[in-house]
């Protein structure tokens, strides 16, 4: 193999190499797809997306703590949704509105940007289902409760939930009246 035709074959086997990385590369948080609190599959809460950033410090800090024990019993925690801004909260409102045919039947899984907790930091929706299971049954020692019943991934903040144990769920969003008009 002569001089040229072995740097033309390195160099293509490196821009392979690093076309794959590229392809397996994680999100880059910066990315703009991500401003509006959108998150990656497997986002966690060590990640630098706005969708955990926006977070409320009090929030974070209560779901590290529940995750460090949940990963002792080998569970991992991963954040599905966090913050999103006004505008994502409002295409997701509208997009429920189309899939389920009225307001009020959206109402039922997502609240108008005015009602969610969502667009203030101060909930987040935890992944996979072991560890969703893992915080209903753990997180008001975190003071952390599942706050509707239809949503069993969707936590919030629940000041003295560690003494008094979490209060009874919303049977789903409609019921909170943080969702009134």
């Amino acid at each position: 193999m002569t001089f040229t035709k072995r740097i033309l074959s390195a160099s293509a086997l490196v821009a392979v190499m690093l076309g794959a990385a590229a392809c397996g590369a994680a999100p880059d948080s910066a990315d703009p797809r991500f401003a509006d609190g959108t998150l990656p599959e497997e986002a966690t809460l060590d990640d630098t997306y706005p969708g955990i950033t926006n977070l409320d410090p009090d929030l974070v800090a209560a779901v590290r703590a529940a995750s460090a024990d949940a990963a002792e019993e080998g569970i991992e925690f991963f954040v599905n949704s966090g913050w999103r801004s006004v505008e994502h909260q409002q295409r997701l409102y509208e997009e429920a509105v189309q899939e389920h045919g009225s307001e009020s039947a959206a109402a039922r899984w997502v609240a108008t940007p005015e009602g969610s907790a969502h667009t203030t930091g101060e909930a987040i929706d935890i992944g996979y289902w072991d560890a969703a299971a893992w915080l209903q049954e753990n997180g008001a020692r975190y003071d952390l409760c599942q706050i509707f019943d239809n949503e069993p991934w969707h936590f919030e903040l629940r000041e003295g939930a560690s003494a008094d144990g979490c209060p009874k769920p919303y049977w789903d969003a409609s019921f909170d009246p943080r969702n009134s008009a």
